[in-house]
């Protein structure tokens, strides 16, 4: 491996993008180690970090905007990205710039061991090089340092115990999202495995909110919380109530250990986020309980002037939060979904059920090869709400081909299944095609929302 003369955004993504081809996963002491060679950036951030199988970013969201909206400067880093690899790292709501980016990946790429790394490549020796995910991750502590925000969160990339975002230290709350099966050759093939794995970014003297999925995965959750001795708090339905859809939001109610009752109006049709809405909710009350306690010294710590976190700046933070690809209307009646799992394609069908459109449906559908594909399949093409399924290939190299895609829905009867080489070329033909009252919608993987979400922003239909 050879050190390159790199000055430009262009090439410091393009040598991240190329990461995976000479790197495997390293150790949690080699990420701790490198972030000590950065000087520790992680130390200077009070950190919400949050775990979960499905809605980790949507939580991530919610959270930033509620904090937001009670007056604190927040810092979010989040994967993967849709369009633009800044998306992962925003300050106060917005991307980080491409002088910014340049900054940090250079900050990272000149803290390599360089000698040892060219004489690797010569077949002498072995150097630490960061992965793909954690080069982001060390690039997210040190922009987010200089930043210096009140409040800085972090979402898992894979699992949580072994992932890159728990080196960090200076935590002030754990967050873990809803816990289904996916990614099980490495996170183990029951819930409670993928359970335990998530619950590895609890930490001593830091609370937990996690979500109530199940008995199997709560007594997980419970059994390591007591084990640290720290305060954990469970979410579930039971939080929440349903009020009433109007035509592209949904108006609920929250409830939580303060509040009776807090009406709440998305501006989504994705019922599942009121689900994730809720933990957010539940989570920025309790961090304002912590929030003026040190948790390295017991000193007060007053993070933004200690700003209250009450009912109206709850409603300001939700009622202006967006998260793209989540039941996100990108043409007129066209929605994209990032629902890449069976739970996530679950959740998807209970909010298309209910979004209260009475006309024809169209799904679009695209799928990596690594994902329980055939179950996705199936719960979609058997529950009966969609008119007809296109199937289509996408660009990257993990995805279904078309005939792989057109054999998983041939066999599905009722189905009517159409089939497109590409993405680009698919959604050209479904808007022409679009019938008055028809609905389309996108789901089944977020290289398909990434690319639906290209060709909008730059007008290439």
């Amino acid at each position: 491996m050879k050190r390159q003369s790199i000055t430009a955004f262009e090439e410091a993504e393009r040598y991240i993008a190329g990461i995976p081809r000479f790197t495997s996963k390293n150790t949690m002491e080699d990420t701790k180690a490198f972030l000590h060679r950065l000087g520790d950036p992680d130390r200077k951030l009070r950190i919400i970090h949050v775990a979960g199988t499905n809605g980790k970013g949507s939580v991530c969201a919610y959270l930033r905007g509620i904090l937001e909206a009670a007056g604190y400067r927040t810092a979010l880093f989040t994967s993967p990205h849709l369009v633009d690899i800044r998306e992962r790292f925003t300050v106060d709501g917005e991307m980080v710039s491409r002088g910014d980016f340049l900054r940090a990946f250079l900050r990272v790429y000149h803290m390599l061991d360089w000698d040892r790394l060219e004489a690797q490549g010569e077949g002498r020796g072995d150097a630490y090089h960061p992965t793909f995910f954690e080069f982001l991750f060390f690039m997210a502590m040190v922009l987010f340092s200089e930043k210096e925000p009140d409040f800085c969160i972090l979402e898992t990339g894979l699992g949580g115990r072994l992932d890159a975002t728990n080196a960090v230290g200076g935590k002030m709350l754990s967050v873990i999202t809803h816990i289904s099966l996916d990614h099980v050759e490495i996170l183990g093939d029951t819930v409670e495995k993928i359970a335990w794995e998530k619950a590895g970014i609890m930490q001593q003297g830091v609370p937990v909110v996690f979500w109530d999925t199940c008995p199997e995965t709560t007594a997980v959750f419970q059994a390591q919380a007591e084990k640290l001795g720290i305060s954990a708090y469970s979410v579930s339905k039971a939080d929440y109530s349903f009020s009433k859809f109007k035509r592209k939001t949904i108006d609920f109610c929250v409830n939580t250990e303060y509040d009776r009752c807090i009406d709440l109006t998305l501006g989504t049709i994705a019922a599942y986020q009121m689900e994730n809405c809720t933990l957010a909710v539940r989570a920025a009350r309790i961090l304002e309980e912590y929030v003026s306690q040190d948790k390295e010294g017991g000193r007060a710590r007053e993070p933004g002037g200690g700003k209250a976190i009450g009912p109206a700046e709850i409603r300001r933070g939700v009622e202006g939060c967006f998260w793209p690809g989540r039941m996100e209307e990108v043409f007129p009646e066209f929605y994209v979904d990032g629902a890449h799992n069976e739970d996530g394609i679950r959740a998807f069908l209970e909010t298309v059920a209910a979004d209260g459109h009475e006309g024809r449906r169209t799904l679009l559908f695209a799928v990596v090869r690594d994902k329980d594909y055939r179950h996705m399949a199936e719960s979609l093409a058997s529950g009966g709400l969609f008119d007809r399924i296109a199937a289509v290939g996408m660009r990257t190299g993990r995805g279904l081909e078309p005939c792989e895609l057109e054999a998983l829905f041939g066999n599905c009867p009722g189905c009517v299944c159409q089939v497109y080489e590409s993405v680009a070329l698919a959604v050209r033909e479904l808007l022409r095609r679009q019938g008055p009252g028809e609905r389309i919608y996108a789901a089944g993987s977020l290289y398909l929302v990434g690319e639906i979400k290209e060709l909008a922003q730059n007008d290439k239909l």
